[in-house]
Protein backbone atom coordinates (compact mmCIF):
# COMPACT_ATOMS: atom_id res chain seq x y z
CA UNK A 1 0.00 0.00 0.00
CA UNK A 2 1.43 3.40 -0.95
CA UNK A 3 2.33 5.82 1.82
CA UNK A 4 -0.05 8.47 0.49
CA UNK A 5 -3.40 7.55 -0.98
CA UNK A 6 -4.22 10.74 -2.82
CA UNK A 7 -6.11 11.38 -6.04
CA UNK A 8 -7.35 14.31 -8.08
CA UNK A 9 -10.13 14.17 -10.64
CA UNK A 10 -11.55 16.75 -13.04
CA UNK A 11 -14.90 16.32 -14.76
CA UNK A 12 -15.96 18.89 -17.33
CA UNK A 13 -19.21 18.58 -19.27
CA UNK A 14 -21.61 21.00 -20.93
CA UNK A 15 -23.53 21.01 -17.64
CA UNK A 16 -20.82 21.08 -14.96
CA UNK A 17 -17.15 21.78 -14.28
CA UNK A 18 -15.91 19.86 -11.25
CA UNK A 19 -12.58 19.18 -9.59
CA UNK A 20 -12.17 16.84 -6.64
CA UNK A 21 -9.09 16.03 -4.58
CA UNK A 22 -9.10 13.37 -1.87
CA UNK A 23 -6.55 12.09 0.63
CA UNK A 24 -7.81 8.89 2.27
CA UNK A 25 -5.18 9.24 5.01
CA UNK A 26 -5.99 12.82 5.89
CA UNK A 27 -7.09 14.60 9.05
CA UNK A 28 -10.66 15.51 8.11
CA UNK A 29 -9.95 18.85 6.45
CA UNK A 30 -12.25 20.13 3.72
CA UNK A 31 -12.40 22.95 1.20
CA UNK A 32 -15.81 22.85 -0.45
CA UNK A 33 -17.31 25.23 -3.00
CA UNK A 34 -20.13 23.50 -4.87
CA UNK A 35 -22.71 26.25 -5.21
CA UNK A 36 -25.05 24.04 -3.18
CA UNK A 37 -24.61 25.02 0.49
CA UNK A 38 -26.42 22.03 1.95
CA UNK A 39 -24.24 19.67 -0.10
CA UNK A 40 -21.15 21.49 1.19
CA UNK A 41 -22.42 20.77 4.70
CA UNK A 42 -22.92 17.07 3.90
CA UNK A 43 -19.53 16.68 2.18
CA UNK A 44 -17.94 18.22 5.24
CA UNK A 45 -19.48 15.38 7.27
CA UNK A 46 -17.78 12.81 5.02
CA UNK A 47 -14.42 14.54 5.43
CA UNK A 48 -14.66 15.11 9.17
CA UNK A 49 -16.02 11.73 10.18
CA UNK A 50 -14.12 9.78 7.55
CA UNK A 51 -10.81 11.48 8.42
CA UNK A 52 -10.49 12.20 4.70
CA UNK A 53 -9.07 15.44 3.33
CA UNK A 54 -11.50 16.57 0.67
CA UNK A 55 -11.46 19.46 -1.79
CA UNK A 56 -14.39 20.00 -4.14
CA UNK A 57 -14.79 22.91 -6.51
CA UNK A 58 -17.82 22.86 -8.76
CA UNK A 59 -19.82 25.10 -11.02
CA UNK A 60 -22.92 23.83 -12.73
CA UNK A 61 -26.24 24.69 -14.29
CA UNK A 62 -27.88 25.56 -10.99
CA UNK A 63 -30.21 27.95 -12.83
CA UNK A 64 -31.97 24.77 -13.97
CA UNK A 65 -31.71 22.83 -10.70
CA UNK A 66 -29.11 21.03 -8.60
CA UNK A 67 -29.40 17.62 -10.24
CA UNK A 68 -26.44 17.69 -12.63
CA UNK A 69 -24.12 19.34 -10.12
CA UNK A 70 -24.92 16.96 -7.25
CA UNK A 71 -24.79 13.83 -9.42
CA UNK A 72 -21.54 14.83 -11.13
CA UNK A 73 -19.87 15.60 -7.81
CA UNK A 74 -20.81 12.07 -6.72
CA UNK A 75 -19.30 10.69 -9.94
CA UNK A 76 -16.05 12.64 -9.54
CA UNK A 77 -15.75 11.74 -5.85
CA UNK A 78 -16.28 8.07 -6.71
CA UNK A 79 -13.54 8.25 -9.32
CA UNK A 80 -11.19 9.92 -6.85
CA UNK A 81 -11.85 7.29 -4.17
CA UNK A 82 -11.21 4.48 -6.66
CA UNK A 83 -7.91 6.01 -7.75
CA UNK A 84 -6.79 6.76 -4.20
CA UNK A 85 -7.50 3.26 -2.86
CA UNK A 86 -5.58 1.71 -5.77
CA UNK A 87 -5.50 -2.08 -6.10
CA UNK A 88 -7.00 -2.44 -2.58
CA UNK A 89 -4.16 -4.58 -1.28
CA UNK A 90 -3.89 -4.46 2.48
CA UNK A 91 -7.19 -2.70 3.15
CA UNK A 92 -9.99 -3.99 5.37
CA UNK A 93 -12.39 -3.91 2.37
CA UNK A 94 -15.54 -3.87 4.50
CA UNK A 95 -16.79 -1.01 6.65
CA UNK A 96 -19.95 -0.17 8.54
CA UNK A 97 -21.30 2.50 10.85
CA UNK A 98 -24.42 3.31 12.82
CA UNK A 99 -24.78 7.05 13.43
CA UNK A 100 -27.47 8.75 15.52
CA UNK A 101 -28.47 12.40 15.55
CA UNK A 102 -31.16 13.01 18.13
CA UNK A 103 -34.21 11.05 16.88
CA UNK A 104 -32.56 9.93 13.62
CA UNK A 105 -30.44 6.79 13.17
CA UNK A 106 -28.78 5.55 9.99
CA UNK A 107 -26.67 2.54 9.06
CA UNK A 108 -24.20 2.44 6.16
CA UNK A 109 -22.27 -0.64 5.03
CA UNK A 110 -19.51 -0.54 2.36
CA UNK A 111 -17.74 -3.27 0.43
CA UNK A 112 -14.84 -2.36 -1.88
CA UNK A 113 -16.02 -5.22 -4.04
CA UNK A 114 -15.14 -3.90 -7.48
CA UNK A 115 -18.84 -4.19 -8.36
CA UNK A 116 -21.15 -1.16 -8.24
CA UNK A 117 -24.33 -1.72 -6.28
CA UNK A 118 -26.47 0.68 -4.26
CA UNK A 119 -29.24 -0.25 -1.86
CA UNK A 120 -30.81 3.02 -0.69
CA UNK A 121 -33.58 2.80 1.90
CA UNK A 122 -34.21 6.33 3.14
CA UNK A 123 -37.74 7.62 3.52
CA UNK A 124 -37.19 11.31 4.15
CA UNK A 125 -39.89 12.93 6.24
CA UNK A 126 -40.25 15.71 3.68
CA UNK A 127 -38.98 16.23 0.11
CA UNK A 128 -36.65 19.15 0.82
CA UNK A 129 -34.54 20.62 3.57
CA UNK A 130 -34.23 24.33 3.01
CA UNK A 131 -33.95 24.64 -0.77
CA UNK A 132 -32.18 21.29 -1.23
CA UNK A 133 -34.10 18.56 -3.05
CA UNK A 134 -33.53 15.44 -0.96
CA UNK A 135 -34.11 13.04 -3.85
CA UNK A 136 -30.68 14.20 -5.06
CA UNK A 137 -29.06 12.34 -2.16
CA UNK A 138 -29.72 9.02 -3.89
CA UNK A 139 -28.43 10.46 -7.19
CA UNK A 140 -25.22 11.54 -5.45
CA UNK A 141 -24.59 8.11 -3.97
CA UNK A 142 -25.54 6.31 -7.20
CA UNK A 143 -22.95 8.31 -9.10
CA UNK A 144 -20.37 7.67 -6.40
CA UNK A 145 -21.06 3.93 -6.27
CA UNK A 146 -20.92 3.52 -10.05
CA UNK A 147 -17.48 5.10 -10.27
CA UNK A 148 -15.92 3.98 -6.99
CA UNK A 149 -16.95 0.40 -7.90
CA UNK A 150 -18.27 -0.32 -4.41
CA UNK A 151 -21.30 -2.03 -2.94
CA UNK A 152 -23.10 0.39 -0.64
CA UNK A 153 -26.10 -0.24 1.60
CA UNK A 154 -27.70 2.85 3.14
CA UNK A 155 -30.57 2.49 5.60
CA UNK A 156 -32.19 5.24 7.61
CA UNK A 157 -33.61 3.20 10.47
CA UNK A 158 -35.64 6.01 11.99
CA UNK A 159 -36.04 9.76 12.00
CA UNK A 160 -38.61 12.52 11.71
CA UNK A 161 -36.36 15.49 10.92
CA UNK A 162 -35.21 15.34 7.29
CA UNK A 163 -32.02 17.30 7.96
CA UNK A 164 -31.10 14.87 10.75
CA UNK A 165 -31.92 11.87 8.56
CA UNK A 166 -29.68 13.14 5.79
CA UNK A 167 -26.84 14.14 8.09
CA UNK A 168 -26.74 10.71 9.75
CA UNK A 169 -26.44 9.12 6.29
CA UNK A 170 -23.44 11.23 5.30
CA UNK A 171 -21.74 10.87 8.69
CA UNK A 172 -22.24 7.11 8.60
CA UNK A 173 -20.87 6.96 5.06
CA UNK A 174 -17.75 8.80 6.19
CA UNK A 175 -17.19 6.45 9.11
CA UNK A 176 -17.85 3.32 7.04
CA UNK A 177 -15.50 4.57 4.30
CA UNK A 178 -12.81 5.17 6.90
CA UNK A 179 -13.15 1.61 8.24
CA UNK A 180 -13.25 -0.07 4.83
CA UNK A 181 -10.28 1.83 3.39
CA UNK A 182 -8.01 1.70 6.42
CA UNK A 183 -4.95 -0.59 6.40
CA UNK A 184 -5.43 -4.08 7.81
CA UNK A 185 -2.14 -4.70 9.60
CA UNK A 186 -2.67 -8.46 9.51
CA UNK A 187 -3.17 -8.52 5.76
CA UNK A 188 -0.42 -6.28 4.46
CA UNK A 189 0.23 -6.70 0.77
CA UNK A 190 -2.64 -9.11 0.21
CA UNK A 191 -5.88 -8.57 -1.68
CA UNK A 192 -8.90 -9.18 0.62
CA UNK A 193 -10.60 -11.64 -1.72
CA UNK A 194 -10.37 -15.36 -2.46
CA UNK A 195 -10.30 -14.35 -6.14
CA UNK A 196 -6.94 -12.63 -5.64
CA UNK A 197 -8.28 -9.40 -7.11
CA UNK A 198 -11.04 -6.87 -6.60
Amino acid sequence: MSAQRIAEVSRNTKETRISVAVNLDGTGQSDLVTGVPFLDHMLDQIARHGMVDLTVNASGDLHIDGHHTVEDIGIALGQAIARAVGDKSGIRRYGHAYIPLDEALSRVVIDFSGRPYLEFKVNFSRPTTGSFDLELVQEFFQGLVNHAQISLHIDNLRGTNAHHQCETVFKAFGRALRMAAEPDLRAQGTIPSTKGML
